[in-house]
Order: structure tokens, then C-alpha cells, then sequence
């Protein structure tokens, strides 16, 4: 008969496997990610305004899209991208302003 307070045998993790350790407190990370989630929904708010104004352009020069508010959609884009990165918690990488912009 074992015993039941005897460990059994542990099981060997693969070099470069370890499980991350947790940090002592997430609650600094929920601040991090409440303020995030405001500068979102600001973000999403200025894409909406931007859309508008890129179709209104459209429509006055013949389709063509305005390049200065295309590439701001691309940075946007990809400053949202990071934020859900870091919402989500895959990535503990902070987006601008606390890291410098890609």
C-alpha cells in the first residue's frame, strides 16, 4: 500500500520549457490594462473619424485613397495590434508611449 503524502515521481520538463513563474501581484498589469483599454476605444474612436474622412476624400478625387491617412491607418493598426498583444496577455511588450514606436 503507498502513501498518499509520499510525492511521486516528477516528471522532467525539456530544456527551454519552463513555465513562466507568475508575478506577485497583477494587479499593476490591470491598472497598465484599464489605462490600455482607454487609448484603445480614444484609438478606435480617431480610425472611425479617419474612415470617414478617407471616403469622403475618395469620393471627391476619383477613388484615389489619401496616402497621408493611409499610412497613419497602417500605424494605428499596428499600435492596436500591440495593445491587444499586451490586453491579452501574450506579450508582456507595452505599446507607445511606454516603448518606443516600431
Amino acid at each position: 500500500m503507498s502513501d498518499m503524502n509520499t510525492p511521486g515521481p516528477t516528471a522532467l520538463r525539456e530544456p527551454g520549457t519552463e513555465q513562466p513563474q507568475p508575478q506577485a501581484s497583477v494587479w499593476p498589469r490591470g491598472l497598465m490594462m484599464l489605462l490600455i483599454a482607454v487609448l484603445v476605444w480614444l484609438a478606435q474612436t480617431v480610425l472611425q473619424f479617419l474612415t470617414l474622412v478617407q471616403f469622403i476624400l475618395m469620393l471627391v478625387d476619383k477613388g484615389k485613397p489619401n496616402a497621408q491617412i493611409a499610412s497613419f491607418g497602417k500605424t494605428l493598426g499596428s499600435w492596436l495590434a500591440k495593445a491587444a498583444r499586451f490586453q491579452t496577455a501574450e506579450s508582456d511588450e507595452k505599446p507607445w508611449p511606454w516603448t518606443p514606436a516600431d
